[in-house]
């Protein structure tokens, strides 16, 4: 009998797409009897190195396969955001999303159908087929409770989140600031709220959800979602939390790779902060220039990955930044002065490695979800300065709930961050914060049990297995 088959569909994004991709290892790694097929939606837009990244598990976990659905044109000028390219990329896939579907279940049985929220749109095209349909969130719980509440702020107010200037109660997780919500969803008017709203209204349709966290690091979010007081008026599927899915694996820049590797050998324990703004963070010349004087005043050994500014031109919003030009983009100087204790890089660290490493002793963090999950696995404490997607309700959630960050003030609605405040945190961060090591060093011991055998997300994999075989 041909084994059953379990199909992948993550959205085109760099953390979506290796984050589900981890998702089929640690399915393979605990029941290799499974099949793995990703289905693979071209960005049209620089999403981070996405291709480079399915070539490379191509060629090293071939029981993974992946079926590349034809690319969607767009004009990508008349799209306010990359989010709101990116569901309507994933939107206009759905034919694809039915035929690929079909032929994939002529050769084995399709199993489950697993989706990334922006995905939602292919819900119902699997449920034509009969084919079980999962959301995996790569976002927390916490994230996943705001979801589920949602409909009901939405059909309290018509206010957009971005007028409300209040503080917003959610089952299970702090109260968040208005002004903190997911950024494509500030604006109730806009086409990215509504198709969130889209994607919130199919989740009781769907057959679980499957979220890339453990038990422990969200236990307030977890017990609020499946007592039912996020959803108190429908169905709340069941929740699987099989985290932290992490890509460990560095496959390119092998030269960064060795420059930050061996000046890290050379440094105390815990002396170095390390300052990231993961695939897609872009800062502007003036924000560089404020991070390297606040770093230089505050006298501390760094590790600083500087990428261009995002372009002024608007033809290239979505697509990759030039190599930084150092000379330009640093004050004068900078780079000779700081040489005896910093490293800065050009566009790229092996991020997982560098942190993994017993000189970083701190992280400042743009908070996506899964630098945050690296940072706590990695038992280091973060310095949280948000900038785009959900990353502002996600320091609202380290700093306050789960007490793993520090937060940097933000002025304007830029979110500009002054020199005075990089240096303040940064000092912070390696001198003082001892609770918030205390606790990250604690979730870095509970998330290793988490994905031992016999953890928590072991477990909860095993229980969707027993529903994907049984069926």
């Amino acid at each position: 009998m041909t084994n059953p088959t379990i199909v992948l569909y993550p959205s085109p994004g760099t953390g979506h797409l290796v984050a589900m991709v981890e998702l089929g290892k640690f399915i393979l790694r605990h029941h290799p009897s499974l099949s793995i097929t990703v289905l693979v939606a071209p960005p049209s837009f620089n999403t981070g190195s996405t291709m480079d990244y399915v070539r490379h598990i191509s060629t090293t976990v071939p029981s993974i396969s992946f079926h590349h659905l034809p690319v969607i044109s767009l004009d990508l000028l008349s799209f306010p955001s990359m989010e709101a390219v990116i569901f309507e990329v994933l939107r206009r896939s759905s034919p694809h999303v039915r035929a690929a579907l079909a032929s994939i279940s002529r050769s084995a049985p399709v199993s489950a159908f697993i989706i990334d929220f922006f995905c939602a749109a292919s819900l119902p095209v699997a449920a034509e087929l009969h084919i079980p349909t999962y959301f995996f969130l790569t976002s927390g719980a916490c994230i996943l409770a705001f979801f589920l509440y949602f409909p009901i702020i939405h059909n309290s107010t018509t206010e957009s989140f971005k007028d409300m200037n209040q503080l917003l109660h959610f089952p299970g997780v702090p109260p968040i600031p208005s002004s903190d919500m997911i950024r494509p969803m500030l604006d109730r008017t806009s086409s990215e709220y509504q198709s969130f709203l889209n994607f919130v209204t199919e989740i009781p349709n769907s057959a679980g959800l499957i979220v890339n966290t453990f038990e422990s690091l969200e236990a307030k979010p977890l017990q609020a979602i499946r007592e039912g007081k996020c959803n108190s008026g429908g169905n709340t599927p069941p929740v699987f939390c099989v985290g932290p899915l992490l890509n460990t694996e560095n496959r390119r820049e092998e030269d960064n790779e060795v420059e930050c590797m061996k000046w890290l050998d050379k440094q105390p324990s815990k002396s170095v902060v390390y300052i990231c703004f993961g695939s897609l963070g872009l800062l502007s010349a003036a924000q560089l220039r404020e991070v390297a004087v606040g770093l230089e005043r505050s006298g501390r050994r760094f590790l600083w990955v500087v990428r261009s500014p995002p372009s002024e031109d608007k033809s290239r919003r979505f697509l990759k930044p030039p190599e930084p030009d150092w000379e330009e983009l640093l004050p004068a100087g900078f780079v000779e002065r700081t040489g005896e204790r910093g490293l800065v890089v050009k566009s790229w660290a092996p991020k997982v490695a560098v942190l993994n490493h017993a000189a970083v002793g701190g992280f400042v963090t743009h908070c996506g979800w899964n630098s945050i999950l690296e940072a706590v696995c990695a038992g280091v404490p973060m310095a949280a300065w948000p900038m785009y997607a959900e990353q502002h309700f996600n320091r609202v959630v380290v700093v306050e709930d789960m007490k793993v960050a520090v937060r940097v003030e933000q002025e304007g609605e830029e979110g500009f961050v002054s020199a005075e405040e990089v240096e303040r945190r940064v000092v912070e961060l390696m001198e003082g914060a001892e609770e918030v090591r205390k606790e990250v060093e604690k979730k870095s011991v509970e998330a290793r049990a988490a994905m031992a055998r016999g953890g928590s997300s072991v477990a909860a994999l095993g229980k969707m297995v027993d529903l994907w075989t049984s069926a």
